[in-house]
């Protein structure tokens, strides 16, 4: 198979196991989102970054290694599967003797027993941590596509039958821990690699080089990603915190898992050509067109499209967080572009360079967080907008001088997506303004003629990265008739 084709089927894999998964978990979060309340979202929101520090703690940044390391041995994933293990655990005992001041931080009584049982993931997702490199170092994303799926489908049927028999909050807590026990149970049965009783100093030291690096700067980014989730429930209520959590959802949607899915595809993939220099920024060339092309279109998409969504989608006593999501749309719209790359300079093992960029710009959420706390939640996201902007200068900056591919020449080939996409917002989001009809009518109108709009305009001005969208997508069907 061909690496293109590789490449191909493992994008087209990996956008459906996005696609299927948070489909489920977005008709979910709808339908427990009209059944609770937005305190109930802010209560799980609260714990949020102490999970995500822990599963960052037990990944360490051995994902990365050793989909990077051309060759890894039943040495190499059996040293790493019991690190893993061993920190998940860790972790969580921190967690149980952490309850009571992490509920005294935030005021809330009932964290107390909802921290432990919600830490339990922690240690359940480190047995699957090498489950999953392996099948993404091989681009096999079918598997991880039926085992995500199934097990989404599996959590969310539990947690909807929870919340109407009154469990409250706790549905919430039982959704993320089925979801991550099933997941995991899956993989395990469904991908054939069981851990032999060995656990190697030099393998660990070698993997450990690289990867405790990257474990930094996961740590730095979880904690920038979630810090503002910890601030507005210690400063504000636990109801403003489930708006902007749900605000902050809606956003992910396309943005963080269009992220996952290039990342995941494009890293081992990438890696695979990087003695090349030529080739490889030939491939990152239409890799950064393709995406930021989809990216501007769905995030300006969204943001035009947010007052008739949520009113449509989890009902009005929400529409807050439809202000919140505009504003998080622009702020969320370069992620994919910094993730890119940044991903460019884990190709070429400079997760040094990477770590200096983490914290230099973690360091600027600082205003941002004062802002936050002095002027509320509004200023605070337009501030995260600015930051964004700084962000992708100086991740842009370095990768494109490891190979010759400077930020100029980025934003030169990025730039007609932007004014096209820009150009279609406008004109639904005016739309949606014209049409005196309830918000469920205005939101299908508006997408249709964001839809046609797009379409017409890519095809009049023979946009690039559309043209070589759409001939890609034409082969592959073409190939299975």
């Amino acid at each position: 198979m061909s690496l293109k084709t590789k490449t191909i089927n493992g994008l087209v894999w990996s956008f459906l196991d996005n696609f299927v998964v948070q489909g489920v978990n977005f008709v979910t979060g709808i339908i427990l989102a009209r059944i609770l309340s937005p305190r109930e979202f802010g209560l799980v929101g609260m714990v949020t970054i102490f999970i995500a520090l822990g599963q960052s703690f037990a990944d360490s940044g051995f994902t990365q290694a050793l989909i990077r390391k051309k060759k890894c041995t039943q040495t190499d994933y059996s040293t790493v599967f019991f690190f893993n293990v061993l920190v998940g655990i860790a972790w969580y005992f921190l967690l149980l003797v952490s309850a009571g001041s992490i509920a005294g931080f935030f005021s809330q009584p009932e964290l107390v027993r909802i921290v432990p049982v919600l830490g339990l993931g922690v240690v359940v997702n480190a047995f699957s941590i090498i489950q999953t490199t392996q099948l993404t170092k091989r681009i096999d994303f079918k598997l991880q596509t039926r085992v995500s799926a199934v097990s989404s489908v599996l959590a969310g049927i539990i947690a909807v039958v929870l919340a109407l028999r009154g469990f409250g909050v706790w549905s919430l807590v039982v959704l993320t821990l089925a979801k991550s026990i099933l997941n995991t149970l899956f993989l395990w049965l469904w991908n054939d690699w069981k851990p032999s009783l060995v656990f190697d100093r030099s393998s660990f030291k070698e993997l450990f080089g690289f990867g405790s690096k990257l474990l930094l700067v996961g740590l730095i980014d979880t904690t920038y990603r979630n810090i503002y989730l910890a601030v507005i429930g210690k400063f504000f209520s636990a109801a403003d915190l489930g708006f902007y959590t749900r605000a902050d959802q809606f956003k992910q949607l396309p943005s963080k898992n269009l992220t996952t899915v290039i990342q995941r595809v494009s890293y081992p993939v990438l890696s695979s050509i990087r003695g090349d220099v030529s080739v490889l920024k030939a491939a990152y060339k239409k890799l950064i067109k393709s995406t930021m092309l989809i990216s501007f279109v769905l995030m300006i998409g969204l943001a035009a499209v947010a007052e008739p969504m949520v009113m449509t989608l989890i009902g009005e006593k929400w529409l807050i967080s439809a202000e919140y999501l505009q504003l998080l749309c622009f702020g969320g719209m370069l992620y994919p572009l910094q993730a890119l790359n940044l991903n460019m300079l884990n190709v070429q093992g400079r997760s040094d360079l990477f770590l200096r960029l983490e914290i230099i710009k973690k360091a600027l959420a600082v205003p941002i967080i004062i802002v936050g706390i002095n002027y509320g939640i509004k200023v605070m996201i337009i501030a995260m907008i600015f930051n964004s902007l700084i962000s992708y200068y100086l991740n842009s900056y370095w990768s494109g001088r490891l190979i010759g591919y400077s930020m100029l020449e980025q934003v030169s080939d990025i730039l007609p997506s932007f004014m096209l996409a820009f150009a279609v917002g406008l004109a639904v989001f005016f739309t949606g303004h014209l049409i005196a009809a309830s918000p469920i009518i205005t939101l299908a109108v508006q997408i249709l003629v964001g839809a046609l709009l797009t379409i017409g305009l890519a095809e009049l001005i023979h946009l690039d990265s559309y043209i070589y969208m759409k001939r890609t997508v034409l082969d592959k069907i073409r190939r299975k008739s």
